[in-house]
């Protein structure tokens, strides 16, 4: 009788626990095959961009880790995926956006890396560069780029900002995006990926429905050769910030399928 009680009242302690998770989530009750999300951001702007996505994905129990990469080189943006790569303590599904697509790619042969998920970004295959991919697409109808200055930088111009990288954001966050974005040099779009891990490992991409800084026809083109799982969300190239909800879904439907 008394090992019986004793039982229970084990039981008793174990099931909230059980389900809940350690920020009294619900977490602990899904079947989830990777806890930890590394996120890399892409041109022109920083990871605070992401701040929706990782409250949702946190909220939802998992550990994001946002890695600030300086866009001045390839190796240099992969270097710092690698050092959030190292802090992680089990499997991790890598996402890029945009130019991060060619980071995520290059660091995501590392073991530790089950899934990637590709936002309105670059899939490279092995000895192409972001710069080789956009050059060979069907220009779009706004070039809103500037002409690289003396250092090697590129930026976005002002006058296009918003129509083609800020699309759907306020006039006041298209402007404090565009005051605080971070240049980018040729050099890293014009470095070359030496890894496809997206030709052995699962792949998601989301795709943008009216995307005015990459083509449209380029996505397609590369998250088909990618066999990517390919979902279409409302919104343009910085959709996770006004889509936060559907790009999250995305990342836990990859981080889910994690076995």
């Amino acid at each position: 009788m008394e090992n019986k009680k004793l039982f229970y009242k084990i039981l008793s302690l174990c099931i909230p626990a059980l389900i809940l998770g350690s920020n009294g989530s619900v977490f602990a009750q899904k079947s989830v095959g990777a806890k930890n999300i590394v996120i890399v951001h892409g041109a022109f702007a920083d990871a605070s961009g992401w701040k929706s996505v990782y409250n949702i994905l946190v909220k939802h129990g998992y550990k994001v880790t946002l890695v600030q990469n300086p866009t001045s080189s390839l190796a240099a943006d992969v270097a710092a995926t690698n050092f959030a790569l190292e802090r992680q303590d089990g499997p991790v599904v890598l996402v890029g956006h945009s130019y991060g697509g060619a980071v995520v790619t290059q660091a995501g042969s590392a073991d530790i890396v089950k899934s990637l998920v590709y936002v309105a970004a670059v899939i490279p295959d092995v000895g192409e560069s972001t710069s080789s991919l956009v050059s060979n697409a069907k220009p779009l109808p706004i070039i809103g780029i500037s002409e690289p200055d003396s250092h090697g930088n590129v930026y976005l111009l002002k006058t296009t900002f918003r129509e083609t990288f800020a699309s759907g954001q306020t006039q006041e966050k298209a402007n404090f995006m565009y005051d605080s974005q971070i240049p980018l040099s040729v050099k890293a779009l014009n470095d070359k990926v030496t890894h496809a891990p997206w030709k052995s490992k699962p792949t998601y991409a989301v795709k943008p429905s009216n995307d005015q800084t990459m083509s449209p026809l380029l996505e397609d083109m590369m998250y088909k050769r990618a066999k990517a799982n390919i979902t279409i969300i409302n919104g343009g190239h910085t959709l996770f910030m006004t889509q936060p909800k559907a790009v999250a879904k995305v990342i836990e439907q990859a981080a889910r399928a994690v076995k």
